[in-house]
């Protein structure tokens, strides 16, 4: 079991804590809104995406396999996605207060994005076809797995909100906001090119 697991829980840890769309997000948020505001937001990924692995390990993720021109279309969406993301946070202004109508991500709203979320899809398909233990019934093995996964994914993305509420107080001013946005372009960039490796 711990042989199964381990090489499970280095690659969960990994993908999750690498930057990408949900990460991006929540350090925006934690920076616009703190990190208690942010709480919904990272357990509506964790839940969202531990759907999504439920999903992937049924079968969803040995469809994707078994096309390669679909493997292909995500890779090619999700770089393209990351990319257009990177272009939008070259300007992006980071402020204590965004105006009145302006309010971090629901659960709901953050469990849902996973489904548009090309960094998941490519994290769930391979995670399913590579890390499921060999356990039987195939729902214990579909439940352990995603339970390992979710209790290493929320603690890394919460890493993410943290930086992010840490990062709010100096980014009140230009040259660290300049600093900032810098950063997460080349860290996007970086995601959108290790979709192909």
């Amino acid at each position: 079991m711990i042989e199964a697991l381990l090489p499970l829980a280095v690659f969960a840890f990994v993908s999750s804590i690498t930057p990408g769309p949900n990460n991006i997000m929540l350090t925006s948020s934690g920076i616009m809104f703190g990190f208690n505001r942010t709480i919904p937001h990272m357990l509506g990924v964790t839940f969202g995406f531990g759907v999504m692995l439920v999903l992937c390990a049924a079968g969803i993720g040995s469809l994707v396999l078994a096309l390669p021109s679909i493997h292909v279309v995500l890779k090619t969406l999700g770089s393209a996605y990351l990319l257009y993301l990177a272009w939008k946070l070259r300007h992006m202004s980071f402020k204590s207060e965004v105006g009145g109508n302006s309010k971090p991500m629901t659960f709901l709203g953050a469990a849902i994005f996973q489904a548009a979320n090309p960094k998941a899809w490519i994290m769930a398909i391979t995670n399913a076809s590579a890390f499921l233990p060999p356990l039987q019934p195939i729902w214990l093995s579909i439940g352990i797995y995603c339970l390992v996964f979710s209790l290493i994914n929320l603690p890394c993305v919460g890493v993410w909100a943290v930086a992010g509420s840490i990062l709010r107080r100096y980014l009140a001013q230009p040259l660290w906001q300049r600093v900032f946005c810098t950063v997460m372009v080349l860290l996007t960039i970086y995601s959108a090119v290790s979709i192909w490796l």
